[in-house]
């Protein structure tokens, strides 16, 4: 989906929770709630935050690399920013928050997107060929069969490398990763499916509704 402009303020392709028309945002947050859709989420020089009390991963792999953003909400040119990119074949999260403030320059007030679904153990967010690019990431982590220093182009568990991993730069990966009080900002998530049992998702001005 290509940059649309809405009261001033560009936004970056985003199928996960932000869409061109509210019409359109219900449609695709219930496609998205029966796992019907495919789902990207990035905002246009913008970090976003994402919350969850657990992160259940198969497959996990992790390597660095750069995301291209734009360098301010209304666009201009798009700059490297780098990041570390987490990877899993399929991955189950519960009390899933992700939360994204975006500035409105002509009257000095900030508007809050709040999504939060995967409300308990019997509803959980459910993901395949799970990609998050991190810019910083707090949690408590198991990892099972775990191989530190392995380079990028060899990393044999997540889904396939990217083409744009840089050929024998520094990775890890694991066959089972498990990452509980999860609180971290990211540049961009995208999966291949996304299922968000017990969606809700909601717009407002109040701080508070920032995950952390």
């Amino acid at each position: 989906m290509e940059s649309q402009v809405r009261g001033g303020t560009r936004w970056k392709r985003f199928a996960l929770v932000m869409v061109p028309s509210v019409a359109a945002t219900a449609a695709v947050g219930i496609g998205l709630a029966q796992g019907a859709l495919a789902a990207s989420f990035s905002v246009s020089g913008q970090q976003f935050k994402v919350k969850a009390e657990r992160l259940e991963g198969e497959g996990f792999a992790q390597y660095g690399g750069m995301e291209m953003v734009y360098e301010s909400i209304e666009g201009g040119k798009k700059v490297p920013r780098p990041v570390a990119i987490s990877s899993f074949d399929t991955a189950k999260i519960t009390k899933m928050c992700q939360s994204v403030k975006t500035e409105i320059p002509l009257i000095g007030k900030s508007v809050y997107l709040r999504l939060e679904a995967g409300p308990d153990e019997r509803h959980k967010v459910e993901a395949t060929n799970l990609y998050i690019d991190v810019a910083q990431l707090k949690a408590d982590a198991t990892f099972e069969d775990i191989d530190i220093g392995v380079a990028a182009g060899d990393l044999t568990r997540g889904p396939d490398v990217k083409d744009d991993v840089k050929q024998g730069a520094f990775a890890q990966q694991a066959r089972k990763a498990d990452l509980r009080g999860v609180e971290q900002t990211a540049w961009a998530t995208s999966a291949g499916t996304f299922k968000l049992s017990g969606l809700n998702m909601r717009l407002g001005m109040d701080p508070k509704m920032e995950c952390f």
